[in-house]
This record gives C-alpha cells, structure tokens and sequence, in this order.
C-alpha cells in the first residue's frame, strides 16, 4: 500500500520537476547558442555584483573575466600562490588592477596593480 500511495503522490512531482529542468536547460542553450555575448555579459554582471559586495570595484569599468585552469603552471607568479582551479581573474585595465576570487569560497584570494607594458600583456605584480 505505501509503495502505491509514494507512485501516486511522488512520481508526478518528480516528473514535472525532470520536465521543468530539462525545459529550463534547453532554454538557457538556446540563448547561448543564439546570444553568446549576452550571456557572457549576463554571467560577468553577476560575477561583478559578488565581488563587489565584498571589495570595492572600480567604477565606469568592464573588467575582462578569466577562469584559472592550471594553477600550477601559475605558481611562480606571486599573485596566483593561492590559487586553485576554477577562480576567478578580474582584470581592470583602466584601473590597472587585478583580483583573484574564488567562488566557491566567496572570498578574494588577491588583489594586485597589473602592469600593462607594450606588447607584454598584462602582469599582476
């Protein structure tokens, strides 16, 4: 009797939440496969707002996102000692700063001025 009442009551829920999820997927690839750039502009705005809940930001300034994939390759550079895979690279050119974040932790690893030389890129100091 349980395992009738448990199929009767639970199994509808469960499919339309499967249905809804898969709706839901389906949906958010549409729109990157249609939009990219707004979805990157989408996924940076949210990724500004945490940051900036915990460090002031500067303002009038888009910075150009990175995900850190190999934190050792970047061991030697003083400001990725504590990275790990997955954080989150900041990178305010007007500014001349860079911050390290991590996600999942919701803290920031580092913050550094970026020295942005001619044809050397940007480095963190």
């Amino acid at each position: 009797m349980q395992k009738n009442h448990f199929l009767k009551v639970f199994l509808p829920v469960i499919t339309i939440v499967a249905i809804a999820a898969a709706v839901y997927f389906y949906m958010q690839l549409s729109e990157l496969k249609t939009n990219p750039q707004a979805v990157a502009e989408k996924e940076t705005a949210a990724l500004v707002a945490k940051v900036g809940n915990l460090v002031f930001l500067p303002e009038g300034e888009t910075p150009t996102v990175a995900t850190v994939s190999d934190p050792e390759a970047l061991r030697s550079q003083p400001f990725f000692a504590n990275a790990q895979v997955g954080d989150k690279v900041l990178i305010y050119t007007t500014a001349r700063k860079a911050i390290l974040y991590n996600p999942t932790l919701n803290k920031i690893v580092e913050v550094a001025p970026i020295n942005i030389g001619e044809g050397a890129g940007a480095t963190a100091q």
